[in-house]
């Protein structure tokens, strides 16, 4: 940017002209806010004070790409992965039912006696 022509002169005459002084950047909330911006920026951290819109959008935004991930991941796998994958559950499956017999097992032997008494009795109910 070129300076004007009044700069070189030194006519004593003439009154220099002064930068204009910025209120907003003199104010000390302006400058601890700059200040804190800044700081936060070179730590890698947003701004906390968004508007919930902005968060509710990022966070659907977020949990779209991972779906599209996830979706992504399930057409790639391949047939043995599926059957791996069904074979599993159902080792799970087992594994809770077994838990499942186990507590009954354990249960003293008021608990079942009072199950057999509620079974019998809407048994008796029913018919």
């Amino acid at each position: 940017m070129a300076e004007p022509d009044y700069m070189e002169s030194d006519n004593p005459e003439l009154i220099k002209p002064h930068k204009l002084i910025n209120p907003v950047k003199i104010s000390r909330n302006h400058q601890d806010l700059h200040r804190e911006l800044l700081m936060n920026q070179k730590r890698g951290l947003s701004p906390q004070n968004k508007p919930e819109l902005q968060k509710v959008m990022e966070k659907r935004k977020r949990d779209q790409v991972i779906k599209q991930q996830k979706e992504q991941a399930e057409q790639k796998k391949t047939e043995f992965e599926i059957e791996l994958q069904k074979r599993h559950q159902m080792l799970e499956e087992l594994e809770m039912e077994k838990n499942k017999t186990e507590e009954q097992e354990n249960k003293p032997e008021f608990l079942k006696v009072k199950g057999n008494l509620k079974r019998t009795n809407q048994e008796a109910n029913s018919s």
